[in-house]
């Protein structure tokens, strides 16, 4: 007999051999129609497991965490199997669930086609309505290389021969589709209910550029079709919100093939960056920092003192000036130990809070730029505190409440996580163990909840990250807290403490914004373009329907200047449905309709995006309801 212990704490006993399909049956029937996969002593399994002793076990169903992975890994194989029926011949890579969904990467004579897809996915929906087992069977790796040798798949023999001589190989059959997998899978291909192939791309075997291009082809796959459906109108809403097309309509920035990964930023864009940089910098100040500005080409030395040249060099640029080799700034956190070590300090100066808004270049690898959100060369807005080691935890505390202010401003939601050391780091354990406990007393002491991500952590010590959630559900790591003891001990930074005596002090690095560029991409993107009056470009647009109406707009035009709004005058020669077409497409949020009737009665006629026509108004009246959501930084 096995005993068998369950999530819910309860136990049973089995006859050695029991299936986890079998304890789902026994369990309720209704659990059993739900079973996926299972779970042995931590260890995920397929649902034909045989038990030989105690263990514990929980049965995967839709909604337990793994499932997602195991459906979308086994719809991989079904992708496969309806490659190898359509195109024989094709040799097969790997086929692995990703965060969006799946791929398999084949090695085909045949170049697949948009069309193809169609084709493939066709083939797939047959697959899953023959209901075929997954069936897993362990071999030696003499009968694998046979096996996957005898049909060519010199991928897979390149993957057994790779294996640990003491590992399990195991195969998984569906149909006439053998594969060389861990597994776990369903049950069968009758269980895959929603399942959608997305894209074509080519791939390196491996992700080397040394290996044959292979053809990837990307699939999503969900328990339903609602999700599906949903899913699906997300990505058709992402393309419309993609902020390299909203950069090109709105004139705001552009990535030209002159400088690939090196953003132009035009003059409505540089508005949208400047009122960003004004409310950083106004905040700092009420938040007791104090600006620096560092340069972007220093010495060789430096690098190597702060451990930039032996951990990342090969991200940076360099130049040679005068014999001698600089390097062009990756991150502005050398530099700002520069302007510390520039001064003596006493513990009554501390904590010294110190930002700047520094440019930094990072080589970024050609296929990996995308937009604003991967780029070559970027703002971040950095900013160092230099502190006493009692005051590690208030001044955490004080960094995370200045993030919330500013993520709330947007409203943004956003989860935590904490990582830690990774495993190319400086300084000892117990310096690890210190700051990480630092952290970690700060985020409790604030009751946030936080994911630990083990070995995350930066070369120089442990670290907060900040991931925003945007209106499309999707995730941004853009704020980050990192506590460092060490770069004060690199750069000998010190104070002079109550005792007369030089100390070292406790350094936060951190980061709100993380890079203005990347920031601005996200904006773009969860406003659709239509920014909140306070960051948009033009604020007013002022709509002229008759000639009379255009020197009382140029009058308008003035008056709202003056209170500090950004207004534009349209007073071409063109109809005013037209106009304010235009007026919507460029996402404007006031549109102000001027035609004899406003002129002469001195008012206008306001239509505000999101609300349509709210009727006449008095100049007076609009322009107090304008500055006041500007200054109130309404959403």
């Amino acid at each position: 007999m096995v005993k068998v212990q369950l999530q819910d704490g309860t136990s049973r006993e089995y006859n050695q051999g029991v299936t986890v399909q079998e304890i789902a049956q026994d369990i309720s029937r209704g659990l059993a129609k739900k079973a996926l996969a299972g779970k042995v002593d931590g260890k995920l399994v397929d649902l034909s497991h045989a038990l030989q002793g105690d263990v514990q076990l929980e049965i995967i169903t839709p909604e337990s965490p793994e499932a997602l992975n195991i459906y979308r890994h086994s719809t991989a194989h079904v992708l496969a199997e309806a490659v190898q029926r359509l195109f024989p011949g094709t040799r097969f890579g790997i086929g692995p669930a990703i965060a969006e969904g799946y791929y398999y990467d084949f090695d085909s004579s045949h170049t697949f086609t948009p069309e193809d897809l169609d084709k493939i996915q066709a083939e797939m929906e047959k697959i899953v309505k023959e209901d075929k087992p997954f069936v897993r069977r362990e071999v030696s790796r003499e009968e694998a290389l046979q096996v996957f040798g005898d049909r060519g798949e010199v991928y897979k023999v390149e993957l057994i021969n790779e294996l640990p001589e003491d590992a399990v190989i195991s195969c998984y059959q569906q149909g006439d589709f053998l594969d060389l997998c861990t597994g776990p899978h369903v049950p069968a291909t009758g269980k895959l209910k929603a399942i959608k192939l997305m894209s074509l791309a080519g791939a390196y075997w491996r992700g080397s550029e040394k290996n044959k291009m292979l053809q990837r082809v990307y699939g999503t796959a969900f328990f339903d079709k609602a999700e599906l459906e949903q899913y699906l109108f997300r990505l058709e809403e992402a393309k419309r919100r993609d902020h390299r097309k909203l950069g090109a309509e709105l004139e705001l920035f552009a990535i030209m093939d002159e400088g690939p990964g090196f953003p132009f930023f035009f003059p409505k864009g540089m508005i949208l960056r400047n009122e960003l940089e004004s409310f950083w910098r106004s905040e700092h100040r009420k938040a007791g920092y104090q600006e620096i500005k560092t340069p972007i080409i220093l010495n060789r030395t430096l690098w190597e003192q702060s451990g930039h040249w032996q951990h990342y060099k090969e991200n940076m640029y360099f130049t040679r000036i005068d014999d001698e080799d600089f390097a062009v700034k990756p991150m502005n956190c050398p530099g700002g130990m520069l302007v510390y070590r520039a001064s003596l300090h006493s513990y009554r100066d501390l904590p010294l809070r110190m930002g700047e808004l520094g440019l930094v270049h990072r080589h970024e690898l050609s296929g990996a730029l995308h937009g604003l959100m991967r780029v070559r060369c970027f703002t971040q807005d950095d900013a160092h505190i230099f502190m006493l080691p009692g005051q590690i935890k208030d001044e955490i505390i004080g960094v995370i409440n200045l993030i919330d202010k500013f993520y709330s401003i947007f409203g943004f939601e956003y989860h935590v996580e904490l990582s830690t050391k990774p495993e190319k780091a400086m300084g000892s354990d117990e310096i690890w163990e210190m700051a990480t406990n630092a952290l970690r007393e700060a985020l409790e002491a604030k009751g946030m909840p936080y994911k630990v991500n083990e070995g995350d952590g930066a070369f120089y010590g442990p670290k907060i990250d900040f991931h925003l959630k945007d209106c499309l559900g999707r995730t941004w790591q853009c704020g980050t807290i990192q506590l460092d003891f060490l770069m004060p001990e690199k750069f000998d930074l010190t104070y002079v403490g109550e005792d007369g005596q030089k100390h070292r002090p406790v350094m936060i690095h951190r980061v709100i914004f993380g890079s203005i560029e990347r920031f601005i991409g996200i904006l773009t993107e969860h406003f659709a373009g239509a920014f909140p009056v306070w960051l948009a470009p033009v604020q007013v647009k002022l709509l002229t329907v008759t000639d009379r109406a255009i020197s009382y707009g140029k009058e308008l035009r003035n008056r709202l200047e003056e209170a500090g709004i950004r207004v534009e005058l349209d007073s071409r020669n063109e109809k005013i449905g037209y106009k304010i077409r235009e007026a919507q497409v460029q996402k404007i949020p006031y549109m102000l309709v001027l035609g004899d009737k406003e002129a002469d009665n001195k008012t206008v006629a306001v239509r505000k995006r999101g609300a349509g026509d709210l009727g006449a108004m008095g100049v007076t009246e609009l322009i107090s309801q304008v500055v006041k959501e500007i200054q109130d930084k309404a959403q």
